[in-house]
Order: C-alpha cells, then sequence, then structure tokens
C-alpha cells in the first residue's frame, strides 16, 4: 500500500512538472532578416519580451524573400522583414492578417579605399551604380532574392544596367548573406550594398569604406505581419499577435531604440 502510495505521489509529482515546464515553454516561430540577427538588435530586444510575456521568440534568419516563402509554407507565425512591396503582397494574397510598420534605417553603398570607379562621397545612388557598371570593377551581390538584394536590383533597373548579363563578370553573385557578401567584397575589393546595421556590426571590413549614403533611395523600411492562421492552422496566432503588439507598442519600441554599437544607434523605431 505505502509502495503504491508511492508511485501515485510520482506520477502526479510528473503531472505537475510536465505542466509546468509547457507552461514556461510557449514559444513562437518568427521568420526574420539577416540584418536582424547579425546587427545583435534580436538579441537585445527579445529576452525582454520573453520576460513580460513567458514567451519565446524562435527565430529563423535567412534572407527576406527566402522567409516569406518559409511564411506561406506555415513555416512560422511572425514575418519581420523589410521589403515593403513583397510583403503588402503578402497580406493582399491572403498569407498574413495584417502589415504593421516596426522600424528603419538605410542603405550604404561600400567599396575599396582605392575607390576605383570614383563614386566616393556622392548622394546618388543609381548615378554611382551607373558608373560602377560604365568601369566594369567588382560588385558583389547577395543575390539571394533577400530585402537587401531586391533593393540593388530596383537601382541596377533604374541606371538601366542589365545584370543578369554581366553575372559571372564584374557583377558576382554569392547566393549568401550580407556578412558572406561583404567578406567576399572585403577580400576582392569590390562594391556592395549593404544595410547600415550589418556593416556597423561587420567586423571584417579590410579597406572597405562607406562610398555613397544619404540617397533617399536607400531609406530602409521594416514590417511586422502575423502568418494567416486561416491558411495555416498551426500558427500560433494569439501568442504571435501578442509579440507584435509588444514589437510596435511603447515597450518594444523603445527597445529598438536603445540598441547602439560604439554608440551608433543601429534601428530606428516608427511604428507610430
Amino acid at each position: 500500500m505505502f509502495e503504491n502510495w508511492i508511485k501515485a505521489g510520482a506520477v502526479a509529482l510528473a503531472i505537475t512538472g510536465a505542466g509546468s515546464a509547457q507552461a514556461t515553454e510557449e514559444f513562437i516561430v518568427m521568420q526574420s532578416t539577416t540584418s536582424t540577427q547579425n546587427s545583435g538588435l534580436l538579441d537585445h530586444i527579445l529576452p525582454a519580451f520573453t520576460a513580460e510575456s513567458g514567451i519565446e521568440v524562435r527565430v529563423v534568419a535567412v534572407g527576406t524573400g527566402q522567409a516569406i516563402k518559409n511564411a506561406m509554407n506555415g513555416d512560422g507565425d511572425v514575418l519581420l522583414v523589410h521589403a515593403k512591396a513583397a510583403e503588402e503582397k503578402f497580406v493582399a494574397e491572403g498569407w498574413g492578417v495584417q502589415r504593421f510598420d516596426v522600424m528603419y534605417n538605410d542603405f550604404v553603398l561600400v567599396g575599396p579605399a582605392a575607390d576605383p570607379a570614383g563614386i566616393k562621397g556622392g548622394e546618388d545612388v543609381v548615378a554611382a551604380m551607373s558608373m560602377i557598371a560604365t568601369a566594369g570593377v567588382p560588385f558583389a551581390s547577395r543575390g539571394d532574392d533577400s530585402g537587401t538584394h531586391k533593393a540593388e536590383l530596383s537601382h541596377w533597373k533604374s541606371a538601366g544596367v542589365d545584370v543578369a548579363a554581366a553575372s559571372g563578370g564584374w557583377y558576382r553573385e554569392t547566393g549568401s548573406g550580407m556578412g558572406a557578401t561583404l567578406n567576399l567584397a572585403a577580400g576582392m575589393g569590390a562594391y556592395a550594398l549593404t544595410d547600415r546595421a550589418t556593416w556597423i556590426a561587420f567586423a571584417n571590413k579590410g579597406d572597405l569604406e562607406i562610398m555613397v549614403e544619404g540617397d533617399t533611395r536607400l531609406f530602409n523600411q521594416y514590417g511586422v505581419i502575423l502568418v494567416n492562421p486561416e491558411k495555416h492552422h498551426g500558427v500560433k496566432a494569439e501568442a504571435g499577435q501578442r509579440f507584435i503588439d509588444w514589437l510596435i507598442g511603447s515597450d518594444g519600441q523603445a527597445a529598438i531604440a536603445s540598441y547602439t554599437l560604439d554608440g551608433e544607434q543601429l534601428f530606428f523605431p516608427n511604428a507610430n
């Protein structure tokens, strides 16, 4: 009888422990970009949300195009990316519930200190990229359908440059993230377009410098979207929306604004 009592107590403890573990292990999956992850922003802000809500945010950091595809496949609850037209299309086609502005920074065009294309100090990104193409000097592209790659392609189009025809020549596509692309640019003395946050956080700059900045066309907006639970019933809509409400609310926006590296603010909240 005493033995049975011990067994019953052990079962009760196991059930209580399982319930407790379950309560502290609630999580959502966020499809996001390499820029939010590699810059250190997510490591800075997500613990604050978890401490407040008890919800862990597990991040899949890929290019924006891949993040959107993953979300369309139901592999995530929340999408945080930076390609507004693609985000609006995602919502319009019913894959997402609603898009919210979260924060912004900008892109910069970087290149070797020797500046063989002669673009340093300019503020016209399209003119600078036209000069790079005319000079036929190396340019390293992510080539991965990321938000940065989408922005880069729009500038080549505005410049009237057919980079598909130049692929493998002066135009080099890495098919990789921003860090790997900047590594290639540093190694071969190439130009590249990068988001400023990744650039600030990037340690292996070599002799790369910012060549062009300040053009309004280099504005880089980030948005957040709840994946539509009507498309994928496994979406954790309540927890996902709670994270979005926090991110665009005063606490999340303050957390974003407080993130700096070497005294520089990397992202600027603008949900309101």
